[in-house]
């Protein structure tokens, strides 16, 4: 019952996430903005969330994560309210901010119920199942996004995602309201910061920060790149939703492969999958080598984010799940702050088919980097024994 609401929860928000930021990046260049604006914008979505995070994580682990998810999904509301009264550039600033801040608070707190009712053996399963809803919403937003801004206009995009989170509140009142028994001493002593102490964590924030920041980068610049090539705005909807059905299907058998592999090797192949499939995403014009290479694409990035969440929560102390899980949240927006506005001064001088080639080197680079520290980890681990 729990996962069962979790999961239409964050299918629902997912699916207003994943179909509104097209329409932002499409509407704001309609409006004439420039790439690197457009790079701006796409990054304000990011700033509220690195700065309160860690505090969301924080208010879920005291007063539970009912409330939060509540008031995240009231946010959300407000969030597509404001483009659809009021078509400007400063609306769409003030709806990712909203939006932005909103989804932090949902996503610590579903990911913290999720951890609470999952015993350590089925939180893999748990947060491949949070994954794969996740994906779901990447499949079918994008495709409503396209069809109601195409066929209808881009304020009706905001009016349906509107009505969906509405809807989406009545499932939250169901969710369990978990205070935990906190040890007062252990809480106040150190910092926040001195939680990531840990390879194993560390490890979790930079893989989760580079498979997310990619894929904002696609979804926010694909559509840019497509509208020049003169793709409609219903196919550029269909090629994003082909990475989130990539998505699903690897997030699907992820347990599988789990069971099979050891996590850092699955990760330092899907991470080196996705940036081959940036470098050669930017050396294609054909429509159906998009939709190929898309779903290559989602293949690569759709291992990432469930094994940092199950290493993320494993390696956290018990009392400050919750404030762990919004460090992550935080490298993860900090990452999605800065590489739109990288980018998009990139794309300015440039131009937007070299987003494609930096961001694929980038990707191939961190899964080289991340791939010889385990080797050192296990050297050391043998010196040790």
């Amino acid at each position: 019952m729990v996962l069962r609401n979790v999961l239409l929860i964050v299918l629902g928000f997912q699916i207003v996430i994943n179909a509104t930021r097209p329409i932002i990046t499409l509407s704001a260049y309609d409006m004439n903005a420039s790439m690197f604006e457009i790079g701006v914008l796409t990054a304000s979505f990011a700033l509220l969330p690195l700065l309160f995070a860690i505090k969301a994580g924080k208010i879920a682990d005291k007063i539970g994560d009912r409330l939060p998810v509540i008031m995240g999904l009231i946010g959300m509301v407000i969030g597509m309210l404001i483009p659809y009264l009021n078509e400007s550039i400063i609306s769409l600033y003030m709806s990712q901010f909203f939006v932005g801040i909103s989804n932090v608070f949902i996503a610590v707190s579903l990911q913290n119920v999720l951890g609470h009712n999952a015993t350590k053996e089925k939180r893999d399963h748990y947060y491949s199942m949070f994954g794969l809803a996740v994906a779901a919403g990447a499949f079918i937003g994008p495709i409503m996004g396209g069809y109601l801004s195409e066929h209808f206009s881009y304020a009706a995009g905001f009016l349906v995602s509107m009505i969906i989170c509405v809807c989406l509140i009545g499932f939250a009142y169901t969710i369990p309201v978990v205070i935990k028994e906190q040890a007062a001493d252990k809480v106040r002593s150190g910092s926040s910061l001195q939680l990531v102490k840990s390879p194993l964590i560390q490890r979790a924030l930079f893989s989760s920060a580079l498979v997310l920041y990619s894929k904002d980068i696609f979804v926010a610049y694909f559509p840019l790149y497509a509208t020049e090539m003169g793709i409609s705005t219903s196919m550029i909807g269909w090629v994003l939703s082909i990475q989130g059905l990539a998505m699903m299907v690897i997030r699907f058998v992820l347990p599988h492969l789990l069971r099979r592999f050891e996590r850092e090797l699955i990760l330092f192949t899907s991470i080196l999958l996705a940036g081959a499939s940036f470098l050669i995403f930017a050396l294609s014009t054909n429509v159906i080598l998009f939709c190929i290479i898309s779903c290559l694409m989602g293949l690569g990035l759709g291992c990432g984010q469930p094994i940092s969440m199950t290493t993320t929560y494993n390696a956290s102390p018990k009392e400050r799940t919750g404030e762990v899980l919004g460090i992550r949240l935080m490298t993860n927006r900090l990452s999605q702050l800065i590489a739109p506005v990288f980018f998009g001064a990139v794309g300015g001088w440039i131009g937007v088919v070299s987003v494609f080639y930096v961001s694929g080197a980038f990707l191939i680079g961190g899964a080289f980097v991340m791939k010889p520290r385990k080797n050192q980890d296990e050297s050391r681990s043998v010196k040790t024994s």
